[in-house]
């Protein structure tokens, strides 16, 4: 229930800014009315095609069983211990080394992994990742993020769109109703603040992805090592792609950049390694205690 007020509070805060930003360029009740159906028809969208979105994002690729063996019976092996369907399994064609999940529910859902991924961590550490993306998924976090990542990604879209319009007399004798305060807003601030709201969720479900892992696994120390190694080699080689669906990633794909740190979609990667370290301690005092759905 938690989760499920969490969407429809970040839907919420989306869906207004686009009809707001429509308000602003358009004017008028026509503004209004534009507003109102584009944010019901990508709502719409994004609920029932995130998954295909954020997969094509990345350029997911299907892996079958065939392809990929150690990694559906890793997956398969996760999944009966959290008592989970199991997913689609996808490779993203990049040496970056990152993964995600995707998916509105357990039952339609998909867990990628870039190549990179692949190579450079051990089976425990891949193991640590895999049970985090999971638990996303049995937290329903996969349907929060992924549908908050189409609907900003659509705001940016939107506003890049009328910054270009601005140089084109055609197209601003189009907008001679629109609010210039408004444009101003949509160009600069829009972008912005859809982010924000993005990470305003997005950090908390980090810690409790980690957490869930570490019961999963019952290893929360290879999950550290992995977080660490990920982020070393993140700052060599990010994954690039739309940066709408960074808070889908097991760690920031983009490091390095100014005012990276205030606009992260993930916690330090200090302070969840700190975490699993404490969730270690607790497992070698009371592991009974210690069990995913807790």
């Amino acid at each position: 229930m938690k989760n499920q007020l969490k969407t429809v509070a970040l839907l919420g805060l989306l869906s207004g800014l686009l009809i707001a930003i429509s308000y602003w360029v358009i004017g008028g009740i026509g503004g209004v009315v534009i507003g109102i159906t584009l944010a019901a028809v990508t709502n719409l969208v994004s609920w029932y095609q995130s998954d295909k979105i954020a997969l094509a994002a990345y350029r997911a690729q299907p892996a079958s069983f065939n392809q990929a063996p150690d990694l559906h019976r890793m997956v398969q092996r996760l999944c009966d211990r959290a008592n989970l369907p199991m997913p689609g399994i996808y490779i993203v064609p990049s040496p970056a080394a990152n993964a995600f999940a995707t998916g509105r529910d357990p039952k339609h859902a998909a867990v990628a992994v870039t190549e990179g991924i692949l190579r450079a961590l051990p089976e425990d550490e891949l193991e640590g990742v895999i049970a985090h993306e999971l638990t996303h998924i049995a937290n329903r976090d996969t349907l929060t993020q992924a549908v908050a990542a189409t609907l900003g990604g659509a705001i940016a879209m939107l506003a890049q769109i009328v910054s270009y319009s601005l140089w084109f007399p055609a197209s601003r004798d189009g907008n001679r109703g629109a609010n210039p305060l408004g444009l101003l807003l949509t160009i600069f601030l829009a972008p912005m603040a859809a982010t924000i709201i993005q990470l305003a969720i997005s950090r908390a479900r980090e810690f409790e992805a980690d957490a869930g892992a570490a019961r999963i696994t019952q290893n929360p120390r290879a999950l550290a090592r992995a977080l660490q190694r990920l982020e070393s080699t993140a700052r060599q080689l990010p994954l690039n792609a739309n940066p709408a669906f960074e808070p889908l990633l097991i760690v920031n794909s983009i490091s390095g950049q100014f005012l990276g740190n205030l606009f992260s979609s993930h916690p330090p990667t200090a302070a969840r390694v700190q975490q699993l370290v404490k969730l270690e301690q607790e497992l070698s005092q009371s592991p009974s205690k210690f069990s995913f759905g807790q």
